[in-house]
């Protein structure tokens, strides 16, 4: 299991940052779907005891990004493509409102910032800052708003598909496209064109959505073909 583990014996918010790193592992990949977080071999990374570690999965859990199984304790939750098409259906309906309210309001400065994030989401070169930069752009035009409950329910829905939007900008071309799209939605901002902003940013979710799916039903047939095939499963090898 691959997660930046820290000594934090002596740290009061032992949980907090117990809880961020596997947030982040899980966001990046680095911790699959499906795998068992031991709680044992956790504390020992950290060198605390169970208690923080306990504390921490029950976060996760309460976010959707673990699940509580009999006999394997907390494990890593698979979303299937129904479940990520609502949450991106769900997206579709609020982030664009949202937007409406924040070009409104949202300054010069504001929209030099969201620019910045932009730019520097166009121009990374490390693929693992893609998804952090994509979720620091949209959010850099979203916090104007003025609508603190609806950026928590966005936040809430995007860790829930976080991973997969990482992994889909790596593998596919999303990236060449989210760009494109990013510069539109800026634009239409810049101008103060909230309809413009707000229908460009239900078409970037929901085109994602679609690309997203897509991806994972072939990489989860690939997967599970490769899985029911005679060198998976050992066959054909010889017999001493």
């Amino acid at each position: 299991m691959k997660v930046r583990a820290t000594d934090i014996a002596q740290m009061a918010s032992a949980s907090d940052v117990i809880f961020d790193a596997l947030r982040e592992a899980i966001a990046k990949g680095d911790i699959a779907e499906g795998q068992t977080l031991r709680q044992d071999h956790i504390a020992r990374m950290f060198n605390v005891s169970r208690i923080p570690v306990r504390e921490a999965l029950t976060r996760l859990e309460e976010q959707g990004l673990v699940s509580t199984q009999r006999y394997r304790g907390a494990v890593v939750t698979t979303l299937s493509a129904d479940e990520i098409r609502e949450i991106f259906e769900f997206r579709a309906v609020l982030e664009p409102e949202v937007l409406r309210y924040s070009v409104e309001r949202i300054s010069a400065e504001g929209l030099e910032t969201a620019k910045r994030f932009a730019d520097a989401f166009s121009t990374e070169t490390d693929s693992s800052h893609w998804g952090e930069l994509n979720r620091r752009f949209h959010y850099s035009l979203y916090e104007p708003s003025g609508r603190p409950y609806y950026l928590q329910t966005i936040s809430a829905a995007l860790d829930r598909v976080d991973r997969y939007l990482r992994a889909q900008l790596v593998l596919t071309s999303g990236m060449a496209r989210a760009r494109r799209e990013h510069q539109g939605i800026l634009d239409a901002c810049i101008r103060r064109d909230a309809e413009a902003a707000a229908r460009l940013t239900r078409e970037h979710i929901l085109g994602a959505s679609v690309s997203l799916i897509d991806f994972l039903e072939r990489t989860r047939a690939e997967r599970a073909l490769a899985e029911r095939s005679p060198a998976a499963n050992g066959a054909g090898r010889p017999r001493d």
